[in-house]
């Protein structure tokens, strides 16, 4: 199956003009009713966004192979441990995958057809990751170490720049697919924006080493979902990308050029009280995968897999429950009202991320 790609330049024309004309707009509803269903039935979308190039892309994933390609000692001068790792690097190794840890999970695994079965990771994440904070902080928060200042490493003088500009235009993205979709459940317009201001956004780009990790099967990121609201991507120089679909079919994603992948998180599910699910998915090294390992080898291009991922999150301080209608849901009481902070320190914990142990 392949993920069908929403182009959102009718919706940002629209919305461009007039404030409200969006929803006034049949063809558009029907669009944004498009959205909100594939996130129901699949915790993921691919769009194309006119704002976000291929070549805006190309030129954030060349400064991060430049950056992962340097040695593991430069890295860990920008590791902040005690930040929980939501600043600064995290280096391989320190990342836990919730299929390792949580037992509920593993039992639902074994349940699985074996076609749908997640590869076994064997232990930690062989991985990097880079977290960058993007957009403005808030002046007063309970959860100063989820709003903190980013880390910049040495010799990289266009790193603030970068990191900022392809930043911005993800979370713009983010914010019109989240219209989008509020559209298409039967809510506000901005409910879910609104919410999402001056939230601890993260561009957080993964780095693993095909040089090293590049056999068949290795797992860099074991089966998981993602705590925050959504997470985008733009597209990966080395493929590997496996989502789970919400009736439990597992697919390989291919991003095409130029477009990005949003994939849905806890946060999204516990506002539409279950009606969106948190994406299951997982990276692994696959035949594909391997055919890129060798053309790039060919081309003398670089062996690091640059994932352009970036974690929109809904304020520390905004309260998580389920919203409008989603209320009034049989399943709402699954989810109570939870400080969207508290919800990620609680999330963090189980995963091995808080304190001087661990990770995002």
């Amino acid at each position: 199956m392949e993920l069908p790609v929403i182009d959102l330049a009718p919706y940002l024309e629209v919305a461009a003009g007039d404030e409200s004309s969006p929803e006034r707009s049949s063809g558009l509803t029907e669009l944004c009713r498009e959205v909100s269903r594939i996130l129901k039935e699949t915790g993921a979308l691919l769009v194309k966004d006119p704002r976000c190039t291929a070549e805006d892309n190309d030129r954030f994933i060349d400064m991060m192979e430049k950056y992962f390609e340097k040695p593991a000692e430069f890295k860990r001068l920008q590791e902040r441990p005690f930040l929980h790792y939501q600043v600064g690097v995290t280096p391989e190794g320190v990342e836990v995958p919730r299929s390792l840890v949580d037992e509920e999970m593993q039992e639902k695994l074994r349940a699985m057809p074996k076609e749908n079965q997640p590869s076994t990771p064997k232990g930690p994440d062989p991985k990097w990751r880079y977290m960058w904070r993007v957009g403005p902080r808030p002046l007063k928060t309970r959860f100063q170490e989820l709003n903190s200042e980013p880390v910049i490493p040495e010799g990289f003088p266009e790193w603030k720049e970068t990191m900022d500009s392809w930043g911005y235009k993800m979370i713009s993205a983010i914010e019109a697919v989240a219209e989008m979709a509020a559209i298409g459940f039967g809510l506000p317009k901005d409910a879910f924006i609104s919410l999402m201001k001056q939230g601890p956004h993260l561009l957080a780009p993964t780095g693993s080493d095909l040089r090293r990790y590049g056999q068949e099967g290795t797992v860099f990121a074991g089966y998981h979902y993602d705590l925050n609201f959504l997470t985008i991507h733009g597209r990966s120089r080395f493929p590997g990308l496996n989502i789970w679909l919400r009736n439990g079919q597992k697919i390989e994603v291919k991003v095409p050029i130029g477009c990005l992948l949003i994939q849905t998180g806890k946060q999204v599910e516990w506002l539409t009280a279950g009606e969106c699910t948190a994406g299951m998915h997982e990276v692994v090294v696959t035949k594909r995968t391997i055919e890129a390992i060798k053309l790039a080898t060919e081309r003398n291009h670089s062996l690091w897999r640059v994932s352009s991922t970036l974690f929109a999150h809904i304020a520390s301080d905004a309260m998580l429950k389920p919203l409008g209608h989603f209320a009034e849901s049989p399943l709402a009481s699954k989810y109570p009202p939870i400080c969207a902070g508290d919800f990620v320190e609680q999330e963090l914990a189980v995963i091995n991320l808080k304190g001087n142990k661990g990770e995002p």
